[in-house]
């Protein structure tokens, strides 16, 4: 009777240890860059920082949504695949965060290669190597300049688009028509001294063209304008960059 409590002291290493590594599987949908829905619970991917939604990087001299290309990347890695994720930790939000892999492929190994996400060296050293990968061949977020996303979540936002502010740089009117259709106007367009902008109606100043296509707005005097993202090489979900799948190809930059 004596030994009863020392043995139940030992095997709760064992239970602690099973509950930590708990798997999930089924059905996966995509909050954002580094977070997933599986078999209803939200899990953080271990060991990476992705963009957030509504974070700009700059590519080529022009700023592009970021944030939201890297979460329609991971969609179409997810997509239609069997996802199954081994818990290695809780996050401070409730969030389990876990190793996960869609059709047997490490997903959170993928991003970072891509450059579509970063090594998070403060919680793991895993995708390092893929990191600097990416970085060598300026795959992704590395063809251009961009905030960390945990500095990018501390207010940190990209010198360059705040220079341009303070120089009053930001000369592109984006306006809307009278049938709701969001136009943008360059300086030296056809009807640029024409335009003006209200901001009570929700027209504003952009400092880049591909700012203003990120924001929804159409290039005036032409029809729907490609939004800007870095070509992604490559596809499936390993670190490496396989050749061909047709599940993780994210979509090439609009050209001009």
């Amino acid at each position: 009777m004596g030994r009863r409590p020392f043995a139940i002291l030992a095997l709760l290493p064992l239970v602690f240890s099973a509950s930590i590594h708990a798997e999930l599987a089924g059905p996966a949908t995509v909050t954002d860059g580094d977070t997933l829905t599986v078999a209803g619970q939200r899990v953080r991917l271990f060991g990476i920082d992705a963009p957030e939604s509504k974070q700009t990087c700059l590519a080529g001299g022009q700023r592009w949504p970021c944030g939201r290309s890297v979460t329609q990347a991971l969609e179409r890695c997810i997509a239609g695949r069997p996802v199954v994720c081994s818990e290695r930790d809780c996050g401070r939000y409730g969030r389990i965060v876990a190793v996960c892999r869609a059709g047997g492929e490490d997903v959170s190994a993928w991003m970072v290669s891509q450059g579509l996400a970063l090594a998070y060296r403060r919680y793991s050293t895993a995708c390092i190597g893929q990191e600097r990968a990416a970085m060598a061949a300026r795959r992704g977020l590395w063809r251009g300049e961009f905030v960390a996303p945990w500095d990018w979540r501390q207010g940190k936002r990209l010198a360059a688009a705040a220079a341009a502010a303070l120089s009053g740089a930001c000369r592109i009117k984006g306006n809307i028509s009278r049938s709701g259709k969001r136009i943008y106007h360059v300086p030296g367009a056809q009807y640029y001294d024409r335009a003006r902008i209200d901001t009570s109606k929700g027209e504003r100043w952009f400092c880049l063209e591909a700012e203003a296509r990120a924001a929804g707005e159409s290039v005036s005097g032409t029809g729907e304008v490609s939004r800007i993202a870095p070509k992604i090489s490559g596809s499936g979900c390993m670190g490496g960059v396989p050749r061909a799948a047709p599940h993780c190809v994210a979509a090439s930059p609009a050209r001009g």
